[in-house]
């Protein structure tokens, strides 16, 4: 095999280099010396033209996987993904310092997101991932996933301040509106303080749970959570969500979202006392929805919920003296009323009484004051 090179200057002056690898074969002829070109390979990429001359000296090639012996493949793009992720949206600055401590608590939170498990299955599953070997995770002793999960806890209420000025803060939630709402899960074990029998969401009513109650922006993207007795009641729980608002983030304004389970009576004349007392200094408002017998006596005869409301439209705003300083909206289902032969069931009616704008997860835009908003259209609140 054979390169030839030549340099070539054109008549614009450029100069030009040609390189040519030619495969020739030499014989004996008559006391002569023959030579024959068998192939031009110049058209053949560098690294294969190489590898045909290596050939031709003498040299063996043998293909690559039986030059090597794969023993072990540790799976790493999706651990890598979601650990990419994490790191753009400053997660780990938020859960704490660098540290053992917080390695672990990545290394949860990644397992919890691609293969929720026990915590013995977690510590096996992070051997079995590139992430044991990234973080360092390899060989960690349950004692240590418990100690970094104590280690969590005492920086909840951080944490929980940093989501709250990210999330619920007025300039990045200007609809001034937080969600709660409250879950169960049931247990297995018999040695949690917490651990009660109560309404079971999960039908499990022959088992103990606990229960736990999420703060959300209205986009749902968390922003606190509690955990209670498996036996708390939703007022209850909403209580301690309001009071997470009021003192521990110095939020004020806001507008308390939940259903009519959550919101009774009761909690939103807890929330006008808050509202009045000059040391809070609160101006907290609330969304939710009235229960039947209430929709009943305002469906009754004489009262303002009557169905000649919806004979243009399926929504209207009411009012009731039972009610100051409220808006009622109420919401015509067509659906229920194929099913229904009373009417008053036939109606949804949303309580609320906020600050400034009614919230888009609700109801349509608007700019007032309190209460003085404009309306906008209210489904499936309750």
């Amino acid at each position: 095999m054979t390169t030839h090179r030549r340099h070539y200057v054109g008549k614009d002056g450029v100069a030009r280099d040609y390189e040519t690898h030619l495969l020739r074969r030499s014989w004996r002829e008559n006391g002569k010396v023959r030579n024959e070109t068998v192939a031009n390979l110049s058209h053949l990429p560098a690294e294969l033209i190489e590898v045909i001359r290596a050939c031709l000296a003498g040299q063996a090639f043998i293909p690559a996987d039986q030059a090597a012996t794969i023993t072990r493949s540790l799976p790493h793009g999706h651990v890598a993904a979601v650990w990419a992720q994490a790191r753009a949206l400053g997660l780990p600055g938020l859960l704490g310092p660098p540290g053992r401590a917080r390695d672990l608590a990545m290394g949860l939170i990644i397992a919890r997101v691609l293969a929720p498990g026990s915590k013995l299955a977690t510590i096996s599953w992070w051997a079995d991932t590139t992430l044991g070997v990234d973080l360092d995770l390899a060989g960690a002793s349950t004692d240590e996933v418990y100690a970094a999960m104590d280690w969590l806890l005492g920086r909840q209420d951080a944490i929980e301040k940093q989501l709250a000025r990210r999330h619920l803060a007025a300039d990045a939630n200007p609809a001034r509106m937080a969600l709660f709402d409250l879950s169960s899960s049931w247990m297995e074990g018999s040695h949690c303080p917490l651990a009660r029998r109560g309404y079971s969401r999960d039908g499990k009513k022959n088992r103990t749970q606990i229960e736990y109650g999420l703060l959300t922006d209205p986009a749902g993207r968390p922003v606190a959570i509690r955990v209670f007795p498996g036996n708390t009641a939703d007022p209850t729980a909403f209580v301690e969500a309001v009071t997470l608002v009021r003192d521990t983030f110095k939020l004020t304004e806001m507008v308390m979202v939940g259903d009519r389970g959550m919101i009774t009576t009761a909690r939103i004349t807890a929330i006008r006392h808050t509202n009045t007392d000059p040391a809070t200094r609160a101006d907290l408002g609330w969304i939710t929805a009235l229960r039947a017998p209430a929709i009943k006596t305002l469906a009754a005869e004489g009262g303002p919920l009557q169905p000649t409301l919806f004979d243009e439209h399926n929504l209207a705003e009411i009012s009731h003296p039972d009610y100051p300083g409220e808006r009622l909206i109420a919401c015509r289902n067509p659906f229920v009323d194929r099913r229904s032969f009373c009417g008053w069931r036939r109606h949804r009616v949303c309580r609320w009484s906020g600050c400034g704008t009614a919230p888009s997860a609700v109801g349509g835009r608007g700019r007032g004051r309190r209460g003085d908003g404009v309306l906008g259209v209210v489904t499936g609140v309750g």
